[in-house]
Protein backbone atom coordinates (compact mmCIF):
# COMPACT_ATOMS: atom_id res chain seq x y z
CA UNK A 1 0.00 0.00 0.00
CA UNK A 2 1.18 3.53 -0.73
CA UNK A 3 0.25 6.82 -2.34
CA UNK A 4 1.46 5.83 -5.82
CA UNK A 5 -1.98 4.73 -7.07
CA UNK A 6 -3.55 8.03 -6.00
CA UNK A 7 -1.25 10.27 -8.06
CA UNK A 8 -2.92 12.15 -10.92
CA UNK A 9 -1.86 11.53 -14.53
CA UNK A 10 -0.99 15.18 -15.12
CA UNK A 11 1.23 16.72 -12.46
CA UNK A 12 0.46 20.25 -11.29
CA UNK A 13 0.19 21.60 -7.76
CA UNK A 14 -3.57 21.92 -8.20
CA UNK A 15 -4.04 18.35 -9.49
CA UNK A 16 -1.74 16.97 -6.79
CA UNK A 17 -3.55 18.77 -4.00
CA UNK A 18 -6.92 17.60 -5.28
CA UNK A 19 -5.76 14.00 -5.65
CA UNK A 20 -4.09 13.99 -2.22
CA UNK A 21 -7.42 14.81 -0.58
CA UNK A 22 -8.56 11.26 -1.37
CA UNK A 23 -5.31 9.51 -0.47
CA UNK A 24 -5.72 6.23 1.41
CA UNK A 25 -2.12 5.12 0.93
CA UNK A 26 -1.67 4.43 4.66
CA UNK A 27 -3.91 4.37 7.73
CA UNK A 28 -3.34 7.96 8.89
CA UNK A 29 -6.28 9.41 6.95
CA UNK A 30 -8.69 7.59 9.26
CA UNK A 31 -8.01 9.83 12.28
CA UNK A 32 -7.01 13.03 10.48
CA UNK A 33 -9.41 15.87 9.74
CA UNK A 34 -7.98 16.29 6.24
CA UNK A 35 -4.92 15.97 4.03
CA UNK A 36 -2.50 18.86 4.54
CA UNK A 37 -0.67 19.33 1.25
CA UNK A 38 2.23 21.65 0.54
CA UNK A 39 1.77 25.33 -0.24
CA UNK A 40 3.80 28.15 -1.67
CA UNK A 41 5.32 29.50 -4.85
CA UNK A 42 4.68 27.17 -7.82
CA UNK A 43 8.25 27.54 -9.11
CA UNK A 44 10.02 28.20 -5.81
CA UNK A 45 13.79 27.80 -5.88
CA UNK A 46 13.74 26.65 -2.23
CA UNK A 47 11.50 23.90 -0.83
CA UNK A 48 11.23 23.41 2.93
CA UNK A 49 10.19 19.95 4.16
CA UNK A 50 9.00 19.18 7.69
CA UNK A 51 7.75 16.00 9.33
CA UNK A 52 3.94 16.10 9.29
CA UNK A 53 1.08 18.52 9.98
CA UNK A 54 0.30 19.33 13.60
CA UNK A 55 -3.01 19.95 15.35
CA UNK A 56 -3.57 23.47 13.90
CA UNK A 57 -2.49 22.39 10.43
CA UNK A 58 -4.87 19.42 10.53
CA UNK A 59 -7.76 21.76 11.39
CA UNK A 60 -6.87 24.54 8.93
CA UNK A 61 -5.60 22.35 6.09
CA UNK A 62 -2.40 24.37 5.57
CA UNK A 63 1.23 23.54 6.47
CA UNK A 64 3.09 25.37 9.24
CA UNK A 65 0.29 27.62 10.52
CA UNK A 66 0.53 26.56 14.19
CA UNK A 67 3.17 27.35 16.86
CA UNK A 68 6.00 25.71 14.85
CA UNK A 69 4.88 27.72 11.84
CA UNK A 70 5.32 30.95 13.79
CA UNK A 71 8.87 29.90 14.70
CA UNK A 72 9.52 29.09 11.04
CA UNK A 73 8.16 32.49 9.95
CA UNK A 74 10.38 34.24 12.47
CA UNK A 75 13.42 32.26 11.31
CA UNK A 76 12.75 32.92 7.63
CA UNK A 77 12.31 36.63 8.25
CA UNK A 78 15.54 36.84 10.27
CA UNK A 79 17.38 34.99 7.49
CA UNK A 80 15.99 37.31 4.82
CA UNK A 81 13.86 34.64 3.13
CA UNK A 82 10.34 35.62 2.04
CA UNK A 83 7.90 32.83 2.91
CA UNK A 84 5.74 33.59 -0.13
CA UNK A 85 8.78 32.89 -2.36
CA UNK A 86 9.38 29.36 -1.00
CA UNK A 87 7.36 26.13 -1.07
CA UNK A 88 6.60 24.51 2.29
CA UNK A 89 5.48 20.92 2.74
CA UNK A 90 5.84 17.81 4.94
CA UNK A 91 7.19 14.30 4.43
CA UNK A 92 3.81 12.99 5.69
CA UNK A 93 0.56 14.71 4.72
CA UNK A 94 -1.76 13.54 7.54
CA UNK A 95 -1.58 14.32 11.27
CA UNK A 96 -0.65 11.34 13.44
CA UNK A 97 -1.74 11.89 17.02
CA UNK A 98 -2.66 10.28 20.31
CA UNK A 99 -5.40 11.52 22.62
CA UNK A 100 -4.44 12.86 26.07
CA UNK A 101 -7.54 14.10 27.85
CA UNK A 102 -9.02 16.69 25.49
CA UNK A 103 -5.74 17.30 23.66
CA UNK A 104 -4.40 15.64 20.53
CA UNK A 105 -0.68 15.13 20.97
CA UNK A 106 1.72 14.73 18.06
CA UNK A 107 2.96 11.19 17.47
CA UNK A 108 5.90 10.57 15.16
CA UNK A 109 4.94 8.79 11.93
CA UNK A 110 6.48 5.35 11.49
CA UNK A 111 8.72 4.23 8.63
CA UNK A 112 5.86 2.54 6.75
CA UNK A 113 3.75 5.71 6.84
CA UNK A 114 6.71 7.84 5.71
CA UNK A 115 7.43 5.40 2.87
CA UNK A 116 3.76 5.26 1.84
CA UNK A 117 3.61 9.06 1.60
CA UNK A 118 6.89 9.48 -0.30
CA UNK A 119 5.29 9.57 -3.80
CA UNK A 120 3.60 12.88 -2.90
CA UNK A 121 6.92 14.47 -1.95
CA UNK A 122 8.55 13.13 -5.13
CA UNK A 123 5.67 14.55 -7.20
CA UNK A 124 5.97 17.94 -5.47
CA UNK A 125 9.69 18.00 -6.28
CA UNK A 126 9.02 17.12 -9.94
CA UNK A 127 6.38 19.84 -10.19
CA UNK A 128 8.04 22.71 -8.29
CA UNK A 129 11.60 21.79 -9.37
CA UNK A 130 13.40 23.66 -6.57
CA UNK A 131 17.14 24.27 -6.69
CA UNK A 132 17.50 23.45 -2.97
CA UNK A 133 15.62 21.46 -0.34
CA UNK A 134 15.73 22.43 3.35
CA UNK A 135 15.05 19.31 5.44
CA UNK A 136 13.68 20.30 8.85
CA UNK A 137 14.03 17.64 11.53
CA UNK A 138 15.10 13.99 11.59
CA UNK A 139 11.97 12.56 9.96
CA UNK A 140 12.21 14.77 6.85
CA UNK A 141 15.99 14.35 6.61
CA UNK A 142 15.91 10.56 7.02
CA UNK A 143 13.02 10.26 4.56
CA UNK A 144 15.33 11.69 1.89
CA UNK A 145 18.85 10.81 3.08
CA UNK A 146 18.28 7.44 4.78
CA UNK A 147 17.63 6.19 8.33
CA UNK A 148 21.20 6.62 9.59
CA UNK A 149 21.37 10.35 8.83
CA UNK A 150 21.88 12.57 11.90
CA UNK A 151 20.83 16.21 11.63
CA UNK A 152 23.07 17.25 14.55
CA UNK A 153 26.18 16.03 12.70
CA UNK A 154 25.45 17.65 9.33
CA UNK A 155 23.18 20.63 9.95
CA UNK A 156 23.70 23.79 7.92
CA UNK A 157 25.94 22.11 5.33
CA UNK A 158 25.33 21.47 1.66
CA UNK A 159 24.36 17.82 1.17
CA UNK A 160 23.98 15.75 -1.97
CA UNK A 161 20.73 13.79 -2.18
CA UNK A 162 19.50 10.85 -4.29
CA UNK A 163 16.92 13.26 -5.75
CA UNK A 164 19.47 15.17 -7.79
CA UNK A 165 18.74 18.33 -5.79
CA UNK A 166 21.12 19.51 -3.04
CA UNK A 167 19.81 19.87 0.50
CA UNK A 168 20.56 21.61 3.78
CA UNK A 169 19.39 19.92 6.98
CA UNK A 170 18.32 21.71 10.14
CA UNK A 171 16.16 21.09 13.19
CA UNK A 172 12.38 21.11 13.07
CA UNK A 173 11.00 24.45 14.36
CA UNK A 174 8.94 22.58 16.97
CA UNK A 175 12.17 21.45 18.69
CA UNK A 176 12.92 25.10 19.49
CA UNK A 177 9.58 25.36 21.29
CA UNK A 178 10.55 22.35 23.43
CA UNK A 179 13.77 23.97 24.70
CA UNK A 180 13.90 23.81 28.51
CA UNK A 181 14.23 27.56 29.18
CA UNK A 182 14.42 30.97 27.50
CA UNK A 183 18.22 30.93 27.17
CA UNK A 184 18.20 27.51 25.50
CA UNK A 185 15.35 28.61 23.25
CA UNK A 186 17.21 31.74 22.15
CA UNK A 187 20.35 29.72 21.44
CA UNK A 188 18.38 27.14 19.44
CA UNK A 189 16.70 29.93 17.46
CA UNK A 190 20.05 31.54 16.64
CA UNK A 191 21.36 28.20 15.35
CA UNK A 192 18.18 27.67 13.29
CA UNK A 193 18.51 31.12 11.70
CA UNK A 194 22.19 30.40 10.96
CA UNK A 195 21.15 27.20 9.14
CA UNK A 196 18.58 29.10 7.08
CA UNK A 197 21.19 31.73 6.18
CA UNK A 198 23.50 28.89 5.15
CA UNK A 199 20.69 27.54 2.95
CA UNK A 200 20.44 30.96 1.31
CA UNK A 201 24.17 30.89 0.55
CA UNK A 202 23.98 27.36 -0.89
CA UNK A 203 21.01 28.41 -3.02
CA UNK A 204 22.95 31.36 -4.46
CA UNK A 205 25.76 28.95 -5.42
CA UNK A 206 23.55 26.38 -7.18
CA UNK A 207 21.16 28.70 -9.04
Amino acid sequence: MGAEEFLPDQLSLESLQEAAEGCRGCDLWQNATQTVFGQGAAKATMMLVGEQPGDREDIEGKPFVGPAGRVLDEGLEAAGIARDRVYVTNAVKHFRWVKRGKRRLHQKPNSQQIRACRPWLDAELKTVRPHLIVLMGATAAQAVLGPTFRVTQHRGKRLDTPLGVPAVATVHPSSILRAPDDAAREEAMRAFIADLKSAQRVLSEVR
